[in-house]
């Protein structure tokens, strides 16, 4: 059905596209290998921008931001369309450092296909693992984009071989270079012409034989009949089928710089890449976790879901969606989540890179955005029925924030400020994560990395006009138990008046780590009425979350009430909440309460010539290495996993030991009991607040 896009007050121009004709791709891949670049190449190609911008002149569609100018790589993911030969490509241009990859694993919940873009000269990285890791395990359809093909130090051929033994057979190109790089071919459809390496037909039938094999029919009519008896319809759903099923991972080739292979890229994605409706269905669930059927019809209820959210300085605060369901239609009525209240959608936006076109609906698998609706945040779904109250899209796996910042207001007064543009920027960034500490009145900003935080704390200045004092916060240990023991307390008191009563007996055991925290009424008799559970388990939370040995959260662990007094006149809330923290603290420090800390996944790439130094530091920081792998061009690759607080100066350091070329990314892998040196320093060090009863 067709829609029309409102680029200026009083232009309109139609745009005729339906959900068979959309093609939903993400750019991803390793720092370096050329996305941005094959992001304006590609909106060049199709017509987006007379000419394609330059990431050295900062004039490129997707990097607008000063931070990105500044720094000269990508840190948000950007959306533009592209209007083509009957196809409407939504393509999204993401991050490709580490410490940004909250809006890259953001961006994959909104597509069908991610293309991994690699530099033909530096070959496979470890971003090029990560992202084909995270895409496979979506059950995205994968295609592998070679580029920079005419760089010098390109090795194509070797490149191709080590893509397959990395990855899997299934890689296999679909197109070959030629003339040096200055020209790709077609050898999916076509069987002749001069290549750079290999052959068109020997190519061709690689990929014809891979094919075919998915689909019995197809297999059949092939062995018998040959190729010819294959029609380009039985050819594009075979092959839509290995995409879906991973029993295919295109390989294509391009070179962004010089235009060579990328409108191919466009032609691939035309012809072979899956539409919405042939995509795998998305995990969504409903509120008992049950799978539920989501259908790309525009005639049903609308299901949509956000998964970016940006605060425009112009427009406000927009909510970036992809349909799935239904159609979304201007000045309709959507509820946000399980709302009781719908909000009216004013005005319907298509985003093409640094524009906001209006426009008059949204079909399924189309992306768009609403303005200023307050309660939309990331993740939440849109819908226009009660009945799709509870489901939601199963959530991506974002690594934790596992680096801290403790914050200030640089000039007094501000305090409200600060608060405000951090829930601004955390609610842009699902790997930020702002915390606030009572007992030492110390708010935490925490992220993926050092550069992460830098970066924030540059933007809420420009933005915001908030500078902030920081130093380094607590490590973010946490308490358990060993063993299992009761605690008891009586909360008594008479001030003249009414007075408070409430007796509590519990009991706490030991959960397996990761189990979080259970609370189990079995009070038997009516001993303490229902109503003042809640007040019980308010004060055992309370107490959690403040720590017992060395005032860090408590997890891990069930509390089970079984038995108490009540005062059918004194006994209130405030008696039971006091009562069931101070019985809780009992219990806990008689059940040979822990400290734990946070354990890290850590993997550090380095010259080679650097491993001594390097795995020696490790090990002087309890470091435990898991192993080491040989990359392209004399890099290792160290894994270990470590104790967080041992790498609180770890960049520093690394980056003197190997005169700035290494790197390293950690991702949270579990906790565990510290050495018992340092429980008893932290327990030392801990003064907690008494508190009245």
């Amino acid at each position: 059905m067709p829609t029309r896009d409102r680029a200026l007050p009083g232009e309109e121009r139609l745009v005729s596209y339906n959900t068979e004709s959309i093609r939903n791709i993400a750019l991803a891949g390793h720092a370096g290998s050329g996305k941005t670049t094959l992001f304006e190449a590609l909106l060049h190609a199709g017509g987006v921008i007379q000419a394609p911008g330059s990431v050295e002149r900062g004039n490129t569609q997707s990097d607008t931001d000063a931070q990105e100018k500044a720094r000269g790589h990508s840190i948000d993911s950007c959306i533009a369309g592209i209007d083509r030969g009957g196809c409407h490509v939504n393509l999204i241009d993401t991050a490709g450092y580490d410490d940004f990859r909250g809006g890259t694993l953001s961006a994959f919940a909104a597509v069908e296909t991610v293309m991994v873009v690699v530099n033909a000269v530096n070959g496979i990285e470890h971003g090029t693992r990560r992202m084909m890791e995270h895409a496979r395990s979506r059950g995205l359809a994968r295609v592998l984009v070679v580029n920079k093909i005419d760089f010098e130090g390109a090795h194509l051929g070797a490149l191709v071989e080590a893509l397959r033994e990395e990855f899997g057979p299934e890689c296999l190109p679909v197109n070959l270079p030629a003339q040096g790089g200055k020209q790709v071919l077609d050898c999916f459809f076509h069987t002749e012409g001069a290549t750079d390496f290999s052959s068109l037909a020997a190519a061709h039938q690689r990929i014809l034989d891979q094919v075919v094999e998915i689909n019995e029919a197809t297999m059949g009519a092939y062995l018998d009949n040959g190729e010819a008896a294959l029609s380009r319809e039985q050819l594009h759903d075979a092959f839509e089928q290995c995409l879906r099923e991973g029993h295919l991972v295109p390989i294509c080739f391009a070179s962004a710089r010089s235009g060579a292979g990328v409108a191919e890229l466009l032609d691939i994605a035309e012809r072979l890449l899956p539409n919405p409706a042939e995509g795998n269905p998305p995990p969504f669930v409903n509120g008992e976790g049950e799978a539920i059927t989501v259908n790309a019809d525009p005639a049903q209820h609308v299901i949509a879901d956000v998964f970016k959210i940006v605060n425009d300085p112009f427009v406000g605060k927009l909510g970036i969606f992809r349909v799935w369901q239904g159609t979304v239609r201007r000045d309709a009525q959507l509820f946000v989540d399980d709302g009781r209240k719908p909000f009216r959608v004013g005005h319907l936006f298509r985003l093409n890179a640094k524009n906001h076109l209006e426009i008059a609906q949204a079909v399924p698998g189309d992306i768009a955005a609403v303005a200023k609706v307050e309660e939309i945040h990331y993740d939440a779904v849109l819908h226009d029925a009660h009945e799709e109250d509870r489901i939601h899209l199963a959530p991506m796996r974002f690594p934790q924030p596992m680096f801290g910042l403790a914050l200030e207001p640089k000039h007094k007064g501000q305090e409200q400020k600060l608060a405000n543009a951090l829930a601004r920027l955390a609610e842009e960034d699902p790997c930020l994560r702002m915390e606030h500490h009572k007992e030492l009145n110390e708010t935490v900003l925490r992220g993926l990395s050092e550069l992460h935080l830098k970066v924030t704390l540059e933007r809420m200045r420009e933005r915001y006009g908030v500078e902030v004092v920081t130093h380094p916060p607590r490590i973010a240990y946490r308490e358990t138990i060993a063993a299992q023991a009761e605690g008891h307390h009586r909360h008594k008191k008479q001030t003249g008046g009414a007075g408070q009563f409430g007796e509590v007996f519990l009991r706490v055991e030991p959960l397996e780590r990761g189990a979080g925290f259970e609370f189990v009424d079995a009070v038997k008799g009516g001993v303490i009425p229902g109503t003042f559970l809640p007040a019980i388990e308010k004060g055992v939370r309370q107490a959690m979350e403040r720590g017992a040995v060395a005032g860090y959260p408590l997890q891990d662990l069930r509390v089970t009430v079984y038995d108490g007094k009540y005062h059918p006149v004194d006994s209130k809330e405030v008696a039971f909440v006091s009562a069931g923290k101070k019985a809780f603290l009992d219990a806990v420090g008689k059940a040979r309460p822990i400290v734990l800390e946070p354990i890290v996944d850590m993997e550090v790439a380095i010259p080679e010539s650097d491993v001594g130094d390097v795995t020696g530091g490790l090990a002087g920081k309890r470091a435990r290495i898991l192993g080491t792998d040989s990359r392209r061009g004399g890099e290792l690759l160290i894994k270990a996993l470590a104790p967080l607080a041992e790498l609180v100066d770890y960049p520093t350091e690394l980056k003197a030991m190997t005169g700035g070329r290494g790197r390293y990314s950690l991702d949270l892998s579990h906790y565990e009991p510290v050495p018992p040196v340092v429980q008893k320093q932290l327990v030392d060090a801990w003064r907690p607040h008494d508190e009245d009863d």
